[in-house]
């Protein structure tokens, strides 16, 4: 865990070595001082020596600015070394996160992933720097001021022993309790991170709904777990300050009461007390400096815990040894396919399936919700791998290809259409960062975009807001189209893509497809009969089995499901879900 942590301070190295450099040479500069001014109370103010004075005093203040640069030399390199190592944690969980396969992003939530990358990552930042300050400056600075006190004096030293030595049980203690509370602090942060999460993303149905004061209350539900928990952590913590305090006055009143007498007897100076008194206050408050790095880093191993499980995380689907930099053609084979998205748990969503399907055909979907029509279409590009048997993608098995050349060859029109925020131009070339405006509208001509987007005052230059929210989800589809057929692709799946375009313009879509793109093997999963029926064959799913493969014509001669959809949708029955079979599938 600690060492995942270190391989990113990289570059940061210098800055971390040079903190903690600085930071002993200011100790030893503020240890320097009260002795120093022991000698000018002692050799020059009660000797009445000018001389003395002048030169201690010229001393100390040297000593005060050489203290002042070495401080702010090492905030500086601290600062840069701190913030320098957050942001190459930073980069190297999302770096990981960009690797993931959906077995891996199902494992964490998209909630636990953003407080992993925010509030855990400052915990580090802030433990870090306290590291590489405060863990040098304390431990220095109660070590050089016990050798001061024991050499101005071994016997009054004994009560600093004493003190320390009640003050670190005292510490533990307080440590102890707080260390368990402040661990579940952190994971109530996911939950307060998914509401807000789940809410913003779905504000439009709060609000139709007016379930304000509902996502209120669950909100403040959330905010108010945490509040509790910190106060609970908080308020053991906070018993360290009063214990301090009684500490260093109790130290204070031991201190006068026997130095009274040996400066009596001669055995002590005025100045030497002084002196002593700076260094009680020295060494006491370096012990509540560690007790308060001992309560951040206690609060900072639970967040370099849940960062290191981000960064070493493996992912499930990686490119083979030597893998296969070519894809053939677009044909697609399923070869006894069995699925299930967990391995082991016996619940297969995909059972047995059989499929050749040449390069250039045109291949329709259809099934009930949960009959596994996008679990079907996620194997080719590889998103997740089969449970049992092959698929083949250009007659080789999709394992052996390199996953990106093997996904730059199949483009993908998901269920969910997502839009980034940026021009149209720039959505429209995630496809393919090289096209050309031409390529980019010829790409929305077969889509049937570039009519909608002509009528925008800025055309191709209109602004996407974030997630596509000025633009309807027709629109939306049909600039996600255009964006995968920009690149290319030997297979090209939509996904329920046109679900939200009406009959005629799907009609001008798919006729699009058969006459621009015939080398492409294209994939139509649709709840609409109309959507599938002009292609080559059509897959019938059912609970996770195929029903039927075959012509329309064919399909409505022997396949029972089929026939009672398209009756039902030809008379206004509705879509696949509404009439039919398959409604019971996974």
């Amino acid at each position: 865990m600690i060492k995942t942590i270190l391989a990113q301070v990289k570059q940061y190295k210098r800055a971390s070595i040079l903190t903690p450099m600085f930071m002993v040479l200011e100790v030893v500069v503020d240890i320097l001082i009260p002795r120093t001014m022991a000698l000018l109370i002692d050799r020059g103010i009660q000797m009445k020596n000018a001389q003395n004075i002048a030169l201690y005093g010229g001393c100390m203040v040297i000593l005060a600015v050489l203290g002042l640069l070495f401080g702010v030399l090492a905030g500086k390199y601290a600062a840069y070394a701190s913030s320098g190592v957050a942001c190459n944690v930073r980069e190297a969980m999302y770096a990981n996160i960009q690797k993931f396969s959906f077995s891996n992003i199902d494992k964490f939530s998209t909630a636990s992933l953003v407080t992993r990358l925010t509030t855990d990552v400052t915990n580090l930042q802030n433990a870090y720097q306290m590291v590489i300050r405060i863990c040098f400056r304390a431990p220095c600075t109660l070590i050089f001021a016990m050798i001061m006190t024991v050499i101005i004096s071994p016997k009054l030293s004994m009560i600093f022993l004493v003190a320390v030595g009640a003050m670190v049980i005292i510490l533990g203690i307080i440590i102890y309790l707080a260390m368990g509370r402040f661990r579940a602090v952190f994971e109530k942060y996911d939950d307060l991170n998914a509401s807000v999460q789940e809410n913003v993303s779905a504000i439009r149905v709060v609000k139709a709904f007016v379930r304000e004061d509902y996502e209120n209350t669950k909100f403040t539900k959330a905010a108010g777990n945490i509040y509790k928990m910190f106060v609970r952590a908080e308020r053991i913590v906070s018993i360290n300050a009063p214990v301090m305090n009684a500490a260093v006055y109790g130290c204070m009143l031991a201190l006068s009461w026997f130095a009274a007498s040996m400066i009596s007897a001669g055995d002590l100076t005025t100045g030497e007390l002084t002196s002593l008194f700076s260094y009680v206050m020295n060494i006491l408050m370096s012990l509540m400096m560690l007790s308060m790095i001992f309560v951040m880093l206690t609060m900072s191993v639970a967040s370099i815990r849940r960062i290191s499980e981000v960064i070493n995380e493996k992912p499930d689907l990686v490119s083979p040894e030597h893998a296969d930099f070519e894809v053939p053609d677009g044909s697609v084979d399923f070869e006894h396919v069995s699925f299930a998205y967990r391995k082991g748990s016996g619940q297969a969503v995909l059972e047995d399936i059989n499929l050749h399907i040449n390069a250039g055909e045109t291949i329709g979907i259809i099934g009930g919700t949960g009959s596994s029509k996008s679990s079907l279409v996620n194997l080719i590009s590889r998103l997740y791998d089969v449970t049992e048997g092959c698929v083949k993608v250009g007659g080789k098995d999709v394992r052996r290809y390199d996953l990106e050349t093997l996904r730059n060859e199949v483009s993908v029109v998901l269920q969910k259409n997502v839009l980034f925020s940026g021009t149209i131009l720039e959505n429209l070339r995630w496809g393919d960062p090289d096209a050309t405006e031409e390529e980019c509208r010829r790409a929305c001509e077969l889509a049937c975009a570039d009519e909608f987007i002509k009528g925008f005052p800025e055309g191709y230059e209109t602004y996407i807001e974030q997630g596509g929210t000025n633009v309807s989800g027709g629109q939306k589809q049909r600039l996600c189209i255009a964006r995968a057929l920009l690149k290319k692709p030997k297979i090209l799946i939509l996904d329920d893509s046109t679900s939200a375009v009406d009959t005629a313009t799907d009609a001008k879509i798919r006729k699009a497809f058969r006459e621009e793109i015939p080398g492409t093997t294209k994939f139509i999963i649709s709840q609409r009969i109309s959507s599938v029926q002009d292609a080559d064959r059509i897959i019938v799913l059912d609970n996770g089995k195929i029903s039927g493969f075959d012509t329309h014509e064919n399909l409505l001669q022997n396949n029972h499901i089929y026939q009672e959809v398209y009756e039902g949708q030809m008379q206004g029955g509705g879509d696949f879900d509404q009439k039919g079979g398959g409604t019971d599938g996974f």
